[in-house]
């Protein structure tokens, strides 16, 4: 992730968080009261947010002492110390939630990515994300899906071009749509188009796109249309495909799987700040 915009967007959700001041901590502590607190696993899984941690507590105060004991991508057991916070009481309460919000996300999404390698067990097919992301939070989740094993699709819009069928079907044919952007494409940029028929892949195969989807197909039609495609071009299945119907799609010959569920369906991993002595 990149140092300044971690810290400039962290700035903003504090300020949403806090407001002017965070009353309960400031009316109960004094300025000078310290404290230690423990981030601590509550359930297993696959930890992200190593920077979040550091450079949450060190944007409130830069006396804050933090330690983080695991790397973004380690698997994390239950009840598992990650992470240590050790200074002014107001500025760990203050924090607390912000930071666990993130953390408690991106380590999700690194979960499920995790768990959907696993669930595919075919290492020649690459699990990666879709722009299903939660606005805003975009570059954290991207890095999570990496963290857990996976890849990135596109990052934005303007990293690649993705013929869909509303592109299509607007445009008026998938050769008449490719032909036009490569007129007027740079060399860098890929042209991914999107099929959901033979006929489909066939003419994204002769109009030379470098990538072909086969959107919302079965695994006997992702493993057919596969065999349509060139080596050079690459394959990617998308559309329909759950944790609970991946592994049917092992041994398609495609080369690639987009998941929305990565980011749009991911369930937080339980994890806690305990002040150092609290009763668990």
């Amino acid at each position: 992730m990149i140092g300044l915009k971690v810290k400039k967007d962290l700035e903003q959700f504090f300020i949403e968080d806090i407001g002017n001041v965070d009353l309960s901590s400031e009316l109960l502590f004094r300025s000078e009261d310290q404290a230690e607190a423990l981030f601590v696993m509550k359930e297993a899984g696959v930890f992200c947010g190593h920077q979040v941690i550091e450079t949450g507590f060190e944007l409130l105060d830069r006396d804050i002492c933090v330690e983080v004991y695991v790397e973004d991508g380690d698997h994390v057991q239950t009840g598992e110390v990650i992470a240590t916070v050790k200074g002014n009481v107001r500025t760990i309460l203050t924090g607390e939630r912000v930071v666990l919000n993130m953390i408690q996300r991106m380590s999700g999404i690194a979960t499920m990515t995790s768990r959907a390698v696993e669930m595919l067990g075919d290492s020649s097919i690459r699990i990666c994300d879709t722009r299903k992301t939660t606005p805003g939070l975009r570059m954290y989740e991207k890095y999570a899906v990496r963290s857990g094993g996976g890849f990135n699709h596109r990052m934005t819009l303007d990293s690649g071009v993705m013929l869909k069928d509303n592109h299509i079907a607007q445009f008026g044919s998938i050769e008449q749509a490719v032909a036009h952007v490569k007129g007027r494409l740079g060399h860098m940029t890929k042209i991914e188009v999107e099929t959901s028929s033979e006929i489909e892949v066939r003419q994204a195969v002769n109009a030379g796109a470098d990538i072909i989807m086969f959107d919302n197909c079965s695994p006997t039609e992702v493993a057919s249309y596969a065999q349509l495609v060139p080596d050079h071009i690459i394959t990617e299945a998308s559309g329909g495909i759950t944790l609970k119907n991946l592994a049917t799609y092992r041994d398609t010959g495609v080369q690639f799987i987009s998941l929305g569920c990565l980011t749009h369906s991911v369930k937080s991993l339980d994890i806690s700040l305990r002040m150092k002595g609290e009763e668990k």
